[in-house]
């Protein structure tokens, strides 16, 4: 079923790319990006909204995509390299398969015309950019899964300044850690990558229950990774500065009043009529009046919605 959605997706106007989505068709499956795109037709989410992002927790984006209908985004149950390290930036995606001599002829052939050089891995990792996180489909493989050592590990590192996620494996653990680069991975083991093929690159691909499509923002932490699409980022960021200064302001009251409130005066929302008016007071000073507002009407859609 994977490798048949693949060869759709490659005839519909891949202009020689076999296993690579074209650019239009790029523009077209992520129509509803409201950001520039990169040259190769991924959306580009600007650098600064990847800097706001720094703050953000996978509970703060759960709060947004499942109520917009996004259910199949979040992947957990990851061994990690650095956890106390967020990993955060735009998905170049690579799908590996069990290798299959007659189809893997035409794609060495392929990637030798084109002028790839090195192992099929390695073929992805010389396209990447600064802010892109490389985000690899080999289907859960650890022995012979092993998508990187710790060689081709810095090459990621140098060429993107992010991290790396596979669904699989890599090898030469000591000497990746010393990288500090964030790594999500099924497992490590001592061998290399072999018995597989690269069959597609920047083609939406499944990392466990999440279908994933370059150019969304991929976000991990210690609780795992959500792969978010790019209209929501402005919308999940906006929300998270709102929970922050609840927070601020919650937990402040707390201190300050020395036991006199009960925790269901003040959390989730202010319960008296005094408290909630120095709350959203508290809110419009920080946000300031326009995003105070564009707050206040998102919140009246909400409560609108069924």
């Amino acid at each position: 079923m994977r490798f048949a959605t693949l060869l759709l997706l490659c005839s519909l106007g891949a202009q020689g790319q076999v296993f690579q989505m074209s650019k239009e068709d790029l523009i077209r499956y992520t129509a509803k990006n409201p950001f520039p795109r990169s040259d190769d037709g991924r959306p580009r989410v600007p650098d600064e909204m990847l800097k706001r992002m720094q703050d953000l927790s996978i509970e703060e984006i759960w709060a947004v995509l499942p109520n917009k209908g996004y259910i199949n985004q979040f992947e957990g149950n990851w061994r990690l390299l650095h956890p106390e390290r967020k990993l955060i930036g735009r998905v170049v995606t690579a799908q590996f398969m069990p290798m299959r001599p007659d189809v893997n002829e035409v794609i060495a052939a392929d990637g030798q015309k084109k002028g790839n050089h090195g192992g099929q891995n390695q073929w992805v990792i010389d396209i990447l950019k600064p802010g892109d996180v490389m985000v690899v489909d080999l289907f859960g493989k650890i022995e012979d899964g092993t998508f990187v050592g710790d060689n081709l590990a810095e090459a990621i590192h140098s060429a993107t300044g992010t991290g790396l996620v596979v669904d699989g494996a890599i090898r030469d653990v000591d000497g990746i850690f010393p990288i500090d680069m964030p790594v999500y991975m099924r497992g490590s083991h001592p061998s290399a990558l072999r018995n597989v093929m690269l069959t597609g690159v920047n083609i939406p691909i499944r990392i466990g229950k999440a279908t994933v499509m370059p150019g969304d923002i991929v976000f991990g932490d210690r609780g795992g990774l959500y792969f978010i699409p790019p209209q929501f980022v402005e919308e999940i960021l906006d929300k998270a500065d709102v929970t922050h200064l609840h927070d601020e302001w919650t937990k402040n009251k707390f201190i300050q009043s020395k036991g006199k409130y009960k925790s269901s005066d003040l959390y989730g929302y202010p319960r008296l009529p005094e408290l909630r008016d120095e709350y959203e007071a508290f809110l419009k000073s920080k946000l300031g009046p326009e995003r105070y507002e564009k707050y206040r009407k998102s919140m009246a859609a909400e409560r609108r919605q069924p």
